[in-house]
Order: C-alpha cells, then structure tokens, then sequence
C-alpha cells in the first residue's frame, strides 16, 4: 500500500500483482500532514493485509495502474473512505461511479466535519496540492484567491501569511510545506 488511493492486489498466484488506484476519489498525498497518513492508516484499517476483495474496473491510468472501485464483500472501500472524510470525491474523474452516491457522502462528511473537512471547506485538495508542488514556488505575489475565507488553493510563503497562528492555521489544512524543519511548526520566524 502506498498512499490513502493507491493499493496492490495480488491475484490467484503471488507473481499476479496489481497495482490499483481507486476510482473516483482522491485521498491527500502523504505529505499533507497529518491528512494524508490518516488517509493511509484509514484504508490500512478498511483493507488488512489479505483482505479478499473484488474490482469494478473502470480504466487504466497514464502510469499503467487499474483505476477500480474496491469491494471487500458488500462494502465499497471508494467510498467509506469519502464517508469517512480521509478522501475527496474526484469529480473531474467521476465518470462511470455513481456521482449521486458519491456526492452524499462527501456531503455528509462535510457536515459532520470529519477528516479532511474538520478544517472550514477542506484541506487544500490533493489534485491542487499536486499542481502547486509541480510548479514550484512561483511568483512573490499573494497567491490568487489568498484572501478569500476557507481558501486553499495556492502555495503561500511565510512573509506572505503575516501571522504566526495563520501559519499554524494553513498547517493544519495540508500545506505541510511551510514547515521546513518537520518539526510539527510552521514559519518559526514568526512567532
């Protein structure tokens, strides 16, 4: 298992392996602490290792991996993960899940701020947090939007946030890159 979407199957022989991602959601990566190991842990706890389950395949991805719905029994680990609030409808890949379905769940888990949706209108999404990383540190300027309440969007930079709380704040909602040091802290030079 790598991260909170990602898992490998092993089929009737062990050189049978698979890698899967599951379809229609999108879980924080690792390095949004703490949300994306509490993705992890949360599949880790819904599939044990040898857990039986069965695959509603929908397409292969760029990186050659299975994207499926997991199913161990009745139970579509997609989305008790959404359920749960450790993952995120991927709406720009819904197609072929169902999206009422899928939109519920997310919905419920927002309201009842669990996971990711403790922090007012989410965590940076994984899909953004993906984007921003890619792209570096980017320009000096306020990042598009910062101003906006709930917004999660951009990377910022310590001088940018103007307050050591603040930084705290936006630590808590995935953007694990302000703390440099890993110490748990984000832009110490604030304080």
């Amino acid at each position: 298992m790598g991260d909170g979407d990602t898992i490998r199957v092993t089929g009737t022989t062990r050189a049978n392996k698979t890698t899967v991602r599951l379809a229609c959601i999108d879980a924080p990566e690792t390095s949004q602490a703490p949300y994306g190991n509490d993705a992890r842990r949360a599949l880790q706890g819904e599939l044990a290792i040898g857990s039986e389950v069965s695959l509603r395949t929908k397409a292969t991805d760029r990186y050659g991996r299975t994207v499926a719905e997991v199913l161990r029994g009745s139970t579509n680990i997609n989305q008790a993960l959404v359920q749960s609030g450790v993952a995120f409808v991927y709406w720009q890949y819904i197609e072929g899940c169902d999206r009422e379905t899928y939109s519920r769940l997310e919905n419920e888990a927002r309201l009842k701020s669990l996971g990711v949706w403790a922090v007012p209108g989410g965590i940076q999404r994984p899909w953004d947090y993906r984007k921003s990383r890619k792209a570096g540190s980017g320009s000096n300027n306020q990042p598009t939007g910062a101003s906006k309440p709930g917004y999660s969007g951009s990377r910022y930079k310590c001088k940018q946030i103007g307050s050591w709380a603040r930084a705290q704040e936006l630590l808590k909602q995935g953007h694990s890159y302000l703390d440099r040091d890993g110490d748990g802290e984000a832009c110490e030079r604030l304080r």
